[in-house]
């Protein structure tokens, strides 16, 4: 799959061997290029490989810049496995660069793993994210729910040579006849800024006030029909935009209209 999410890139062809003179030398530097992309590749999967027997995935990313050959692909391969210790659920995963390199130890980029649990009334999970390059720390996030309570928490935190927690943020559910109500309080406590987030939903039409002691918004969110739904937001600054989503296929499509600024 090649994912796309920019305008700027741009890819181009070109022949190995036309205005160069001299087709040894630019033979010589192919076939270098091709034995060491085969290096990688095959010494990337023969790690993952051994890992487990699921089979990995490769996906292709297209950069944001210019390239003027191939170079603006960024191949990834991904691997994943999951198992069970008594009570909890472990998952656990690797990505890994696939572009060609003599630095096979370059390579990895991610290493991952979830722990899903039930303590009580509560379902609780936990992942943590690692930088393959810099072991020294990792990206914790725990999310608990009691359904019965219609009730969740959300936490993020760095595990290092200490912990600290960076957000929080709980959202509690009320369920009234057909439509729903949500209100969602969250800190950063980094920044010390907190803010709360009221949604309600009825039928085709989603309306939800974002509030901190320094700014307010309202988004109204209707769909229009089974393809297409429109949803302006208004802030306290005086910003206006417009969102419109539709349906493409298996997808979808969303255009972002701010006036007097951009389409995005």
């Amino acid at each position: 799959t090649i994912k796309r999410g920019f305008s700027k890139t741009k890819l181009a062809t070109c022949s190995l061997f036309a205005c160069n003179p001299n087709q040894e030398d630019h033979i010589l530097q192919t076939k270098k290029t091709i034995s060491k992309m085969k290096c990688s590749a095959l010494a990337l999967l023969a790690v993952i490989g051994s890992a487990a027997a699921g089979a990995p995935q490769l996906s292709i990313n297209v950069r944001d810049g210019s390239f003027d050959d191939l170079g603006g692909l960024d191949p990834t391969l991904s691997w994943s496995a999951s198992s069970s210790s008594g009570d909890v659920d472990l998952e656990y995963g690797v990505e890994a660069s696939a572009r060609p390199t003599a630095d096979i130890a370059s390579l990895p980029r991610k290493i991952w793993g979830t722990a899903k649990t039930t303590v009580g009334d509560w379902g609780v999970t936990a992942r943590a994210d690692l930088d393959a390059q810099d072991l020294s720390s990792a990206d914790i996030e725990v999310d608990a729910n009691n359904a019965d309570a219609d009730l969740s928490v959300h936490l993020e935190a760095n595990a290092g040579d200490s912990f600290s927690v960076n957000k929080i943020e709980a959202t509690k559910g009320i369920d009234s006849d057909d439509s729903r109500i949500t209100v969602t309080p969250r800190y950063d406590l980094n920044t010390e800024e907190a803010d709360v987030v009221v949604a309600y939903a009825s039928g085709d039409t989603d309306i939800e006030v974002t509030a901190s002691r320094d700014a307010q918004s309202i988004k109204i969110s209707q769909q229009i029909d089974d393809e297409n739904r429109v949803s302006p937001t208004l802030a306290s600054s005086g910003d206006i935009s417009v969102e419109w989503e539709r349906k493409v296929g298996d997808g979808s499509v969303t255009t972002t209209v701010t006036p007097n600024d951009s389409i995005d």
